[in-house]
Order: C-alpha cells, then sequence, then structure tokens
C-alpha cells in the first residue's frame, strides 16, 4: 500500500475498481513464465508478463491481451488493475457485457446512478480495463455503445487495457483500426491457439453421425412417387455444393426421419475429411450445456462454449425449433443467429417446423433471418420418415424371401 493511504481512501478506490473476486488477482500469485510446458510458449508469457508490469507501473496508451481462454489474459488484467489500486491510483475493471448491462440497468428510473453519470465515469476513468471484449451481445446499440466509448478514450489518449476474446479481425473494424495502432497500442499475445482441425471434432455422443457420409444417404428410395424421389435428388445436390464450398444458409425442413440430419452430418463429415473445421450441435443439447457451465463444477467456461458455437466456420445447428421457449433460450439462440448473420458464417440448420411455427415460439427477427432469400436457402424436404420406410422394406424383403 502506498504510504499515507489511508484504510478509507483505499476501500473508495477497490469499490472504484469493480473488481470484485478477482482482486486477489496479483503479479505476486501469478507465475512470471506461465503455466504451459512449451519453453517456447513460456518465453512469450514472460515477455506479455513484464510488459503487464510496465504497464501497471506507467499507464499509457492502450494494451490488448490476446490469446486462448485460460491463458492468463484476465489475471494480467485484473493484476494491473490491483497494483494501481495499492499504489494508490483508481483503476476500472469491468466485463465488456457487465458494462452493457450496467448502462442499460441506468436507464431505470430507480437507478442508484444515472445513465449519463455512469457513462462518463467509465469514459473518463483515469484507467480502464475491459475484459471478455467481444462476447458482448451484437446488437447495433451494444456496438455503438462501446464505439463511443472506445473512440473517446481513443481521441483523449487516455490509458486502456482490452482483453478481448474473439480474434482482433472478429471484431468491427472500426474498432480493429484503434485497437491495431501500433503509435498508440501495443498487442500482446500471450500463446497462440490450437489449430482449428484440434478444436472442432466429433464428440463421442455423436457416433453414429461419424458415419453418415454422401456416400451412404439413399437419395434414390425406388419406393417413393417420382416427385419426391425429385425432391430428395435435389436436396442431396444442395447438400453437396454447400459442403465443397460453404457459404450462406441452407435451412432444411421436413418431418423427423426425412434425411435432414443425415445430410447435415455428411456435410460436416465431408469438410473433416478436407481437414476444414465445422460443428455439430443439437439445438436443446447445446442450451443443457450452456447452463452446466454455471456449475462449479463445469471444465468449460460459458464463453467459451458460447463463443465456439457463435464464431464456428461452419455450424450446423441439429432440431431447431424443438427447445422449450423460455426467455432465455430465445436470447441466446436470437444472439447465435443473429451473430452468424451479421458475420455471414456459413450455418446449416434442420427443422421440422415451419416458418411460421417458428416464429410463433421464437423472436420474429430469428425467423425474418432464416426466410432472408439473400443469404439464406429454404429447402423443404417432402420425402416420409425414411426409418418407417425402411422398415417397411425389411418387411416385404423378408415375406420375399420365405415365399421363394
Amino acid at each position: 500500500m502506498k504510504k499515507g493511504l489511508d484504510e478509507g481512501r483505499l476501500a473508495r478506490l477497490k469499490r472504484y475498481s469493480n473488481l470484485g473476486t478477482l482482486a486477489r488477482f496479483t503479479f505476486e500469485n501469478l507465475e512470471p513464465r506461465g503455466r504451459s510446458g512449451n519453453p517456447k510458449s513460456q518465453e512469450q508469457f514472460q515477455r506479455v508478463y513484464e510488459a503487464a508490469k510496465s504497464f501497471a507501473a506507467e499507464p499509457k496508451g492502450w494494451l490488448v491481451f490476446m490469446g486462448p481462454s485460460g491463458s492468463g489474459k484476465t489475471h494480467l488484467a485484473a493484476a494491473i488493475a490491483n497494483e494501481r489500486i495499492r499504489g494508490g491510483f483508481p483503476a476500472f475493471y469491468i466485463t465488456a457485457p457487465d458494462l452493457l448491462d450496467h448502462l442499460r440497468a441506468a436507464f431505470s428510473p430507480g437507478s442508484e446512478v444515472p445513465y449519463d453519470e455512469f457513462f462518463d465515469q467509465v469514459k473518463n476513468a483515469p484507467l480502464l480495463i475491459l475484459d471478455d471484449f467481444g462476447v458482448q451481445t451484437s446488437t447495433p446499440w451494444a456496438r455503438e455503445k462501446l464505439d463511443q466509448l472506445l473512440t473517446y478514450r481513443y481521441n483523449s489518449k487516455l490509458p486502456t487495457v482490452i482483453v478481448p476474446i474473439v480474434p482482433l479481425e472478429q471484431i468491427d473494424e472500426r474498432l480493429q483500426t484503434r485497437l491495431a495502432d501500433p503509435e498508440m497500442t501495443k498487442v500482446c499475445v500471450i500463446e497462440e491457439k490450437q489449430p482449428l482441425s484440434l478444436d472442432y471434432a466429433w464428440g463421442p455422443e455423436f457416433e453414429l453421425l461419424k458415419s453418415m457420409t454422401f456416400a451412404n444417404f439413399d437419395r434414390r428410395r425406388a419406393n417413393l412417387p417420382l416427385e419426391q424421389q425429385e425432391n430428395l435428388e435435389e436436396a442431396y445436390r444442395v447438400a453437396f455444393e454447400f459442403a465443397k464450398s460453404p457459404e450462406d444458409w441452407i435451412v432444411f425442413m421436413g418431418e423427423s426421419g426425412c434425411g435432414k440430419t443425415h445430410l447435415a452430418a455428411a456435410i460436416v463429415n465431408y469438410r473433416y475429411q478436407a481437414g476444414k473445421p465445422a460443428l455439430f450441435v443439437v439445438v436443446s443439447d447445446f442450451l443443457d450445456h450452456l447452463r452446466s457451465t454455471f456449475s462449479p463444477e463445469s471444465k468449460v467456461s460459458y464463453d467459451q462454449l458460447f463463443e465456439k458455437v457463435k464464431t464456428a466456420p461452419l455450424l450446423v445447428l441439429d432440431d431447431f425449433g424443438e427447445q422449450p421457449t423460455t426467455p432465455w433460450v430465445k436470447e441466446k439462440l436470437y444472439q447465435v443467429i443473429n451473430y452468424r448473420y451479421n458475420s455471414r458464417l456459413p450455418t446449416v440448420i434442420t427443422t421440422r417446423y415451419s416458418f411460421d411455427e417458428i416464429a410463433k415460439n421464437l423472436e420474429s427477427s430469428v425467423s425474418s433471418r432464416l426466410l432472408d432469400g439473400r443469404f439464406s436457402t429454404p429447402f423443404n424436404i417432402t420425402a416420409p420418415d425414411y426409418r418407417g420406410d425402411a422398415a417397411s422394406q425389411k418387411r416385404a424383403y423378408r415375406r420375399e424371401r420365405r415365399g421363394r
């Protein structure tokens, strides 16, 4: 503690910091070479550690910490704030989602701190640490507030630490220019991410889907009417062309068992065989996993799982519309759909519901994105349940064998 700094002032500084439980994160309890067993990563971490300590001693310009989840970004950022507070200087630490939540709450008549006062406090903080940048909902309002905040601090040359949770190239272009300005910003890469091919693979629960390919998809079901045969052949062609060069969205509709999931899995398997990343998600299971990340025993953080789904280079959302329609579910699905829509990320959606039914159960903004003909290709598979069809074929085959 700085000599002469009384306990009352220290308490006020800690309240101003907004650190909460992160007050325990200091340079003293952080290993200077990090926790990686890779000597190269250890050297890289030590360079970032020294840069953080230098910034804490004399904050100037902007400092950006880049690295995968769990690499120590938040610990370094919080350590800077704690070091400044211990020295008797104010520092304001907040995550981007919390900042936006506080700003929204400040509009409420019962808010303790008016919106303008709170936003002005954050904008003019002598040192601002903005963690989890990129996690926030990408609504126009959220982008506008963050742009206002960072543009103000950039033009005012106010010391700022930013911890993005997404690669710089996925951040709004206008903000990218500020974060990448070499005269103002020092970007510290803690540890390079592993190749995407290691991050995206079939989980053990998808053993059946691993075998679903274009080669074993029965698109010529001879017992179907010609119109349904042609429809199934066209669905196969659409999926196969998409797998070769994923662009925009495909929405496969049709009754359970008509082949939607097989085609979606075949797309993923095709991409894996080509050494390209893709992610297959059953929507209801994804929401269950997302809820489970709030448990202290969870090995995967909420942000890590949500960002992986939101930003997957190619995403399949299977059984869309089967989930319960609580406000939380609506919000999470809107965030995923809206992010991928705005980012123009290739997406395949399967559902047994019509767009009218989806619109009734979810936000109309979700169905409007699924229906956007400039970007989305809805395809209704008219073939009946393949499983029942296959069973009837097996029964006919057994009767034929007995008659011989």
